[in-house]
């Protein structure tokens, strides 16, 4: 990062007294239903500029990072379903944020970390498996994959100050939307060594380094940002095989209710942060999409969108009722797949299918979730 990138960062930002408070008197439905805001006056992209779009997150949205970081050669059955071959995704076929692209249309996002291949005119995907906000310095964390995009974005221009083709000009970068769609392992770290009212006292620290990326970029041009909550993640196979001593904490449809509880208390958290960053920053555009009744509803209502099998794994292994194995994971060479992935939701215990996956995008494009209700593929449209 150059020197100049280096001092416009922003010092790192934590949340007031006040909003840990608010976050230990929480008492939310894991059932909440979104509500529809008034949209704001829209995007802040010129007219007649194409779309361009930056990801930072974990494996939900990563499309090949953490493979090309780690030197992963993945096989199949990862991609199946449309690629038809492995690309670092951890999915049969496309994530949600493939499908969001293609309502742009756009190019598919490339991983930064990708050297080979990548095409970087629509964007670049910072997103990577197993990141998290916390620790923050740590590879490759949201603060990393920040400033990963401070040196694409230095380097970038740079090149085109030298007479040279750049991927993205000045203005691209600051007509582009910035997408943040992090903290699943944050909270489900906390929930596996923490009762629930300490995993909530400790959301603040997380709030505070979304917080923290949202402001770096702002600093640095940006003005349109879409960030997603969390999902059910009391409905993953992945959970529900945890050994447990009843089926008490079990709701009606087969989930955690306290894993589920407490996504629904960050995204709330989540939510009100965006709030408080729109009132700060006027001439910004921050959309905060709910994702956990968009994917809690991929269960509690699935024969609606045609799967069969809500809770359990299609590639894992164990068989009934969750066929996730711990051990065990998809890349393992004595675990087979399901024969078709549409019926399934989880893809491998923890990732979508991507039948899911599309379920999820067209929630996200209906604006219903989103406040304010901003369209999705209306960005940098005429």
């Amino acid at each position: 990062m150059s020197a100049a990138a280096g001092a416009m960062r922003r010092r790192r930002a934590v949340l007031p007294a006040a909003a840990a408070a608010l976050l230990l008197a929480l008492a939310v439905s894991a059932l909440a239903v979104p509500t529809a805001a008034a949209a704001s006056s829209g995007f802040r992209c010129r007219p007649g500029s194409r779309p361009v779009l930056f990801n930072f997150g974990d494996s939900n949205s990563d499309t090949g990072g953490m493979a090309a970081a780690r030197g992963w050669h993945l096989t199949r059955p990862e991609g199946r379903a449309f690629f038809p071959r492995p690309t670092g995704r951890f999915c049969d076929g496309r994530l949600t944020i493939d499908f969001l692209c293609e309502s742009l249309n756009i190019s598919y996002l490339s991983p930064f970390l990708k050297a080979l291949g990548s095409n970087y005119s629509s964007g670049a995907n910072f997103a990577s498996a197993g990141a998290a906000t916390q620790p923050r310095d740590v590879p490759f964390a949201l603060h990393i994959q920040v400033q990963e995009f401070l040196y694409f974005r230095d380097r970038s221009l740079e090149l085109i100050d030298q007479g040279l083709s750049g991927p993205i000009d000045a203005q691209g970068f600051q007509n582009a939307l910035y997408m943040i769609d992090i903290g699943q392992n944050d909270v489900n770290a906390l929930l596996s060594n923490l009762p629930y009212d300490q995993v909530i006292a400790k959301f603040p620290p997380i709030l505070a380094e979304i917080k923290d990326a949202v402001q770096t970029l702002y600093s640095n041009g940006s003005r349109n940002f879409w960030i997603h909550g969390t999902g059910a993640l009391g409905c993953l196979p992945q959970k529900l095989a945890i050994p447990r001593k009843n089926d008490s904490d079990l709701d009606q449809y087969g989930c955690l209710k306290t894993y589920n509880r407490a996504a629904v208390a960050f995204n709330t958290a989540l939510s009100s942060l965006c709030d408080q960053l729109s009132v700060e920053m006027k001439d910004a555009t921050i959309v905060h999409t709910d994702l956990f009744p968009i994917k809690y509803d991929l269960v509690a209502n699935h024969t609606k969108y045609g799967f069969d099998k809500p809770l359990m794994t299609c590639c894992g292994y164990g068989g009934p009722p969750y066929n996730y194995d711990f051990n065990k994971g998809c890349q393992s060479k004595d675990v087979t797949a399901c024969d078709d992935g549409s019926k399934f939701v989880s893809w491998d215990g923890v990732h979508l299918t991507e039948a899911a996956n599309a379920v999820v995008a067209k929630a996200i494009l209906s604006s219903q979730y989103s406040k304010p209700s901003l369209k999705f593929d209306q960005f940098c449209r005429v």
